[in-house]
This record gives C-alpha cells, sequence and structure tokens, in this order.
C-alpha cells in the first residue's frame, strides 16, 4: 500500500468513526441509520445519473452490496441499543479484517507480505481485546451476536465491493449505485419492521443524520477507491485503526472509561498498524 493511499485510509478510518459516534447519539438507533441511508441513496442517486450506466455483470456485485449492508445496518443498529460505541465498535470492526483475510486468502489472488498478514492479526486481537470488557463489566451480552453479526456482514460486502469496483473499473460510479441500492433494500425492510412513522423524524434529527450520511459516503468512497489500489485485506484491517478514533469521541464525548485493556488493546492496533507498513 502507498504512503499517499495509507494516509486517505486513515481519514476514512476517522469518517467512519464520526458517523458511527453521531448515530449512537440518537434516542433511535435505526431510525437514525435510516434516515442517513435515504440521504446516502439519494446523494448517490444524483451523482450516478450524471456518469456512464454500469456494464450488466456489475449490477450482480451491487444487488450483492445492497443486501450485505443492509444486514449489517440492521445488525449494528440494534447493537448500539445494548451497548456503548467503545464495546459494540471494537467487536464490530474487530472481527470483519480477519474474516476478509481468510477469505482472501483462499479465494482473492491479493499478494499480502508476511509482515503485512502479521499486522492484520496483531491489529485484530487489539480490536477484539477491547471489545472483551463487555464481560467483565457485564454489559447485556445481546449486543455481541448483534455486533459480530454486523462483522460478517462487514467482511462481505468488503469483498463484494471491493471485488465490485475492480471490475467496474470506475470506483465512483460502482459507490454511488452502491449506495442507492443499500437505500433501495434498507428502507422497505425498516419500514416493514417499524412502519412508516419512523420517516417521521424532527428537521434538528434530520440534519444530525445528513451530517452523518456525509461522513458515511466519504468514508466509504474513499474505501473503495482504496480497495482498487491496494490489497483489500490490508485495505479493511487499516480502515479498522477507525477504533482509535472510536475510543477518543467515546471518552471524550459519551464519557467512557479508559482502563487499563483498553489501553493495551490500542496498542495492538497501533503495532498492527506499524506492521502493514513495514
Amino acid at each position: 500500500m502507498s504512503f499517499p493511499v495509507f494516509l486517505a485510509v486513515i481519514g476514512a478510518a476517522f469518517l467512519h468513526a464520526l458517523w458511527n459516534a453521531l448515530i449512537k447519539t440518537g434516542a433511535d438507533k435505526l431510525a437514525g441509520m435510516l434516515l442517513m441511508t435515504v440521504v446516502q441513496g439519494g446523494f448517490g442517486l444524483l451523482l450516478a445519473l450524471g456518469r456512464d450506466f454500469p456494464a450488466g455483470q456489475v449490477w450482480l456485485w451491487l444487488l450483492a452490496s445492497g443486501g450485505f449492508h443492509t444486514v449489517y445496518k440492521l445488525f449494528l443498529a440494534y447493537a448500539y441499543q445494548h451497548g456503548d460505541l467503545s464495546r459494540v465498535y471494537p467487536i464490530a470492526r474487530g472481527a470483519a479484517p480477519l474474516i476478509v483475510l481468510g477469505i482472501g486468502f483462499v479465494f482473492l489472488s491479493d499478494v499480502v507480505s508476511a509482515p503485512e498478514y502479521a499486522g492484520i492479526i496483531v491489529l485484530g486481537l487489539g480490536i477484539l481485546l477491547m471489545g472483551r470488557g463487555v464481560f467483565a463489566a457485564r454489559e447485556p451480552a445481546r449486543l455481541v451476536p448483534l455486533a459480530l453479526g454486523s462483522a460478517m456482514a462487514t467482511a462481505g460486502y468488503s469483498i463484494v465491493d471491493g471485488m465490485g469496483a475492480r471490475i467496474s473499473g470506475d470506483a465512483v460510479t460502482y459507490v454511488a449505485w452502491l449506495f442507492v441500492m443499500d437505500a433501495a433494500f434498507f428502507l422497505p425492510v425498516t419500514v416493514m419492521l417499524r412502519g412508516r412513522a419512523i420517516l417521521v423524524q424532527s428537521p434538528r434529527i434530520w440534519r444530525l443524520n445528513a451530517v452523518a450520511a456525509l461522513a458515511s459516503y466519504g468514508a466509504y468512497a474513499i474505501a473503495v477507491w482504496a480497495m482498487t489500489q491496494a490489497p483489500i485485506a490490508l485495505v479493511t484491517a487499516t480502515r479498522e485503526t477507525s477504533i482509535l478514533f472510536a475510543v477518543l469521541i467515546g471518552w471524550i464525548l459519551f464519557r467512557d472509561r479508559m482502563g487499563g485493556q483498553k489501553i493495551l488493546a490500542a496498542a495492538l492496533i497501533v503495532g498492527g498498524v506499524i506492521l502493514t507498513r513495514i
């Protein structure tokens, strides 16, 4: 991974932590996720209509991506209903690189060096350790399977979107249609679960989630572009440095406690990133 791509992915990591924090601040996490998705879909459609139409085979990847993103958001929203940002986020993001690494090793042609593999593993262990406190603190155990479900969906859309963007040859257009598909899947599912009333929110809530939508769109657009420039597993792992930003946001904004375990986990995360740069 080149240094400019590395810096871009770190920027995407910050944006990702930011939009998760904005969703967490809302009283209704599923409603916040829905409003964010609707705004993303509208912006993506405006952008997509001004560009070339994707080739036929690309739509298969986009449809698969829409499904994975919907599952990811449902699990994540419900996980945030039961746990803190600094607990749910590490678990949800931590398992994904290891899943992507295993799948990429078997099915993809990406070449990742030994230090990079070590960095991905250390990074994943650090993030998983960050989430271990859910049991020590006797927090609701149901957040764990919800966060792990989100992680599995994250691994799914990371691989699908990385490959889909490469096949498309135009990451900007692919991401635009990706968010259109995301909204097309997520909106009816959410309305089916909660009814149309979930869309009736105050202007302040709409504005808050519009900011989250811009941060989310920017974060993922950068990540998908990076996947066309570097190995998918490496990009996915480097994105997980967003946990450092999420912990800081949780500590400052939500008053989450910072214990020795979190500090150790943060050190492992930084060590994993350093290894990926050797």
